[in-house]
């Protein structure tokens, strides 16, 4: 006997989006201002720089990718950088200084004031990403952060927060709630940059 595994998981994806309906759409004016902040960072010679570990590192890597190619209308590139996905680098900051400071290196060495950097932790607890965080707010970066449950230690530390509050025991629905909001963000941007607004 077959189980209709995809039926079961967008029934409980369209049950997610429901139960978070209401706080989704709280996230609306945010989603603008962190648009706004990007754009304006942007226009001054800044870019975005984007962190997370696993399914959160491809979500940061997505969006970078999103900005410097296009979202879907064609437009100047934009300067997203992942900082999830230089293996070599990675490795060698883990291993000089331990796996909780990969991210916060490369902060220092690259982060600008005005500047964005945005990390993605579906608990809110990635050290790695915290440490990033703390390093971004000293360098004088516009900080966000993308997380689920009650939003873990990041809650508070950013001037933009993405709470997805999922009771599902697996990251999906978090990730699958941010991915939405990042197709969002970068339409928000993309329509600004062509002037559609």
């Amino acid at each position: 006997m077959s189980t209709n595994t995809l039926g079961v998981t967008l029934a409980d994806h369209v049950a997610q989006l429901q139960r978070d309906l209401d706080g989704i759409l709280v996230f609306e004016e945010a989603l603008s201002g962190l648009a706004t902040a990007l754009l304006a960072s942007f226009a001054q010679g800044g870019k975005m720089m984007t962190c997370g570990n696993g399914g959160s590192a491809a979500e940061a890597a997505h969006l970078a990718e999103e900005l410097t190619g296009r979202f879907y209308r064609e437009r100047k590139s934009l300067p997203g950088m992942c900082l999830s996905i230089d293996g070599t680098l990675l490795t060698c900051i883990g291993n000089d200084y331990g796996f909780d400071e990969i991210f916060a290196r490369k902060v220092e060495s690259l982060g600008r004031p005005g500047d964005v950097f945005i990390g993605f932790t579906t608990s809110g607890n990635s050290e790695n990403v915290l440490r990033a965080i703390v390093k971004a707010r000293e360098r004088g970066l516009i900080t966000a952060i993308f997380s689920g449950k009650t939003g873990g230690k990041a809650k508070g530390l950013c001037d933009y927060e993405f709470i997805v509050q999922s009771e599902h025991p697996s990251a999906m629905r978090i990730q699958e709630c941010h991915q939405l909001m990042l197709h969002v963000l970068c339409e928000k941007i993309e329509r600004v940059v062509l002037d559609l607004e």
